[in-house]
């Protein structure tokens, strides 16, 4: 299941040693994007064949490299695998896949075959296209429309060449949650289908669309039997963030093949569950094309499915249900980490998640008997084929239209045009629609970002990555009543994807009086959660400004040539760095402000540093200091949070109740990080007395309610938590020891009462209310809301113990204050070391 702004550098000095937050993680630099095409305003004064050609003069990259269908490999067999979890269901192992597809490209020239990436376990990730073959010209041609649709929309409009020849492209994306298994066996069951069937009706979906199938988007899970991926990633919440490889390649799929629908096949909802969803709606995207599309499809999936015949009675099998129709709320569509929500923001006008009826995973998987589990299997791929056809059905009837929509997406951003709000006059035939369906938003005329810094460089490119398109300033600027240096990131809100633009930028919204419950986050701001400096400009021309378009962030490391080196450690990035550096047996210092101090005989070292983690060495006079040393930590954490420790290098040594009780040495830990999978009360008698002599000598640092248990059953520090609602999620505003505000991230949050002597409050909530963006409501007693949490204490430290009750790590997204965590690590590990 599914299931004008500046952050301020917060540094914190405890015990003498650094306790910060920060930036930027290692920065993720991309491949160039393609080559982009005139501005729409140019084309739309263009003739459309002219506009055309202008393209292609534009993209000469693409004549020589688009090739023409089929494009077909030989892929090399798995070995078999008999562990792997497909087998018991009856379904395809993914060892038997690449012999599959071997198979199904020599019965045709319809199907192709291409490697999309490799999984966080290193499995490959297959993208099938299915269409009428093309030559290398046409395919050309195909490419060319593509852009047009994307970069001149105004122009494309009006192109004839587009609404005779332009092929829809329709994604279908499978098995993203591991033990999800059926989409993938339903794709492979409608590819053989479309591979050999001559009937007319066939030809023409074929010549008049590509079809595109990632085959299993979780190879790890679908062999491991598991949600997530090898990582314990949960790919359907990673979107906004693209850490794990499988979404960075689901990424490019959205961007290169530009999908007007989309499938993403889940399981295990019965009945069937076919989206729309229910409110809140996402605000950034254009929801009257959203909503009319994706009622229509789900209309005709839900009867596809409901005609194969399967009963309660007989079968087992309830009627399928379409959330916007037939649910108040609790499956909603308003964050865009879900595969369906974030496709919305790349042009798709339908996009769904149907979740399959015949729960075949977790304690089901473990506990039936394997001949109704195979019942139940063939009945998931049965019910999730008949949801393919009948989209490929919507696509056939819709063609015009749906490309006809796509192209309004990209029209209104780039011309800045106001979002329609959704009612029975905007989106006819939809019935239900309400003032609560209504969320649309105030774009801004552009986002400032001030360059020079590695958490400018990272999100800059991280926009890149996602198709966002960025503007660098060639001198000095003023706009929105600021003088912006050279150098400064401007990303101009009049472009195609605007939305996705400003679904990353934007603070976002508090809902928390909109409905009762959300199905997942609400808030994700990269302008609060991510370090660098975002400005939010409403208005004003950008006309005549010194702007050039960027495929890349500037790098910004750095190496003063004479010197001693001081690093500033407020940014990930700048940690892991300081990692390597100590891996590498290199002398590190700590100055009294928390900062690292490298010795000049190190420099060709640093410079090493510098290009691979783009941070600054900066010359230093400071003297003396405290010799820092590689922190080894032992982390009960969550696998976003063992994910972010390894990108800031630190030695990390997963560890769990079970783990400790089978019998751990301590001697290979420096401090322990514990916020999931440890409890003291489940600990036996000898793993309980080795964890409390490693804790007399060593320091805690605790997350959430499971480390503040732990802290309070051992009794390191005298602080009392209170648990906030654990619905809870989103952006809160932050103030720190020395009162300067800041942001940071909930998820069941946690806040700290009854200090005792020696507790310092390195960050409170702030007063009011805290809750920047996201969901927060009181429980239903009353209690746990965001006034309950207003000044009270987030963060605190002593000498034995940093707690935290907000979420600085929280799934590998919000960079910005991943050096809190890094300080305290530091501070508990050296704080004991004499």
């Amino acid at each position: 299941m599914r299931t004008t702004r500046t952050v301020p550098v917060l540094a914190l000095v405890t015990l003498g040693s650094l306790f910060l937050t920060s930036h930027s993680a290692v920065a993720d630099r991309p491949a160039p994007t393609r080559e982009r095409a005139a501005p729409d305003e140019r084309a739309a004064r263009t003739p459309v064949s002219a506009a055309l050609r202008a393209l292609a003069e534009d993209a000469p990259a693409l004549d020589r490299t688009v090739r023409g269908y089929p494009r077909e490999q030989i892929l090399t067999p798995d070995p078999e695998n008999p562990a792997d979890k497909s087998l018991k269901l009856g379904l395809t192992p993914y060892h038997a896949i690449a012999p599959e597809l071997n198979a199904l490209q020599r019965l045709g020239d319809r199907v192709s075959v291409e490697i999309a990436g490799r999984s966080a376990g290193g499995h490959r990730l297959y993208l099938v296209t299915v269409t009428a073959p093309e030559t290398d010209r046409q395919a050309r041609a195909q490419e060319r429309m593509r852009e047009l649709i994307e970069n001149a929309p105004s122009a494309a409009a009006k192109s004839p060449e587009i609404e005779k020849s332009y092929k829809t492209p329709v994604f279908f994306n499978n098995n993203i949650h591991g033990n999800e298994w059926e989409g993938t066996d339903a794709s492979l069951k409608l590819i053989e289908r479309l591979a050999t069937a001559n009937d007319a009706r066939t030809k023409d979906l074929l010549a008049r669309n590509r079809l595109y199938f990632n085959i299993t988007a979780n190879p790890d899970g679908r062999i491991a039997g598991t949600r997530a991926n090898a990582n314990g990633f949960d790919l359907n919440r990673d979107f906004v963030t693209a850490s794990q490889p499988e979404a960075r390649a689901m990424r490019q799929i959205m961007l290169d093949k530009q999908p007007a629908v989309m499938l993403d096949l889940h399981g295990y909802v019965n009945g069937t569950l076919i989206e729309p969803t229910t409110p809140p709606h996402g605000e950034n995207y254009e929801y009257d094309l959203f909503l009319k599309n994706t009622y229509a499809n789900a209309l005709g999936m839900e009867a596809a499915v409901n005609g194969l015949g399967y009963t309660p009675q007989k079968d087992g099998v309830q009627p399928a249900q379409i959330p916007f129709r037939d649910q108040e709320e609790g499956w909603d569509d308003w964050p865009p980490i879900f595969t369906p929500q974030y496709a919305a923001f790349h042009g798709t006008v339908a996009a769904h998640t149907v979740e399959i009826p015949m729960r075949v995973n977790n304690t089901a998987y473990d506990t039936l008997p394997e001949s109704e589990l195979r019942r139940r299997s063939a009945i998931n791929t049965d019910v999730a084929g008949a949801a393919l056809r009948a989209t490929l059905d919507f696509v056939q009837e819709r063609r015009t239209s749906l490309i006809a929509d796509q192209i309004e997406v990209f029209r209104r951003g780039t011309v800045g045009a106001a979002q329609v709000p959704v009612s029975s006059e905007t989106v006819p035939g939809v019935p239900g629609i309400g003032p609560e369906d209504v969320y649309t938003t105030t774009f801004p005329r552009a986002y400032v970002i001030p360059g020079g810094t590695t958490a400018a460089a990272r999100l800059v490119d991280h926009l890149i990555a996602n198709d966002v398109r960025v503007t660098r300033a060639t001198h000095p600027f003023r706009l929105g009543g600021r003088t912006y240096p050279k150098g400064s990131y401007v990303v101009d809100l009049r472009q195609p994807k605007r939305g996705m633009a400003n679904v990353l930028l934007a603070d976002g919204r508090d809902i928390s009086d909109k409905v009762s419950v959300m199905y997942d986050i609400s808030g994700w701001s990269l302008g609060r959660l991510w370090g660098a400096t975002v400005d939010a400009v409403p208005s004003g021309s950008l006309s005549g400004l010194p702007l050039r378009p960027v495929e890349a962030a500037a790098s910004v490391g750095h190496v003063a040539p004479r010197g001693d080196l001081r690093l500033r450690l407020t940014d990930p990035s700048e940690v892991a760095a300081l990692n390597y550096l100590l891996e590498k047996g290199i002398s590190v210092r700590q100055a009294p402000d928390g900062s690292a101090i490298v010795p000049g005989s190190a420099r060709a070292q640093a410079a090493v540093a510098a290009r691979t983690y783009d941070v600054v060495f900066d010359a230093t006079r400071i003297g003396g200091g405290r010799e820092l040393r590689r922190v080894r930590v032992a982390a009960a954490v969550t696998p976003g949070e063992l994910f972010a420790l390894r990108e800031m290098n630190f030695e990390v040594t997963p560890v769990s109740t079970a783990v400790l009780n089978a019998g751990f040495d301590w001697s290979s830990a420096d401090v322990l990080f514990v916020s999931a999978g440890l409890d003291h009360d489940g600990l036996n008698s000898a793993a309980r007395t080795a964890l409390d002599a490693f804790l007399a000598e060593h320091g805690l640092v605790g997350r959430g309610a499971v480390g503040a248990a732990l802290n309070s059953a051992v009794g390191l520090l005298a602080a009392k938590p209170v648990e906030g609602n654990g619905d809870a999620n989103g952006v809160v505003r932050l103030v720190d020891s020395g009162g300067r505000a800041d942001h940071g991230f909930v998820y069941a949050p946690v806040w700290f009462t009854d200090l005792g002597p020696g507790v310092r409050v390195e960050q409170s909530y702030a007063t009011g209310n805290p809750l920047l963006s996201g969901h927060w409501r009181p429980g239903e007693d009353g209690s746990g809301g965001p006034a309950d949490a207003a000044g009270q204490a987030a963060v605190v430290s002593g000498p034995r113990a940093v707690l935290f009750g907000t979420e600085p790590l929280f799934r590998d997204h919000p960079k910005g204050e991943f050096a809190q965590v890094a300080g305290a690590l530091f501070t508990m590990a050296h704080a004991h070391s004499g």
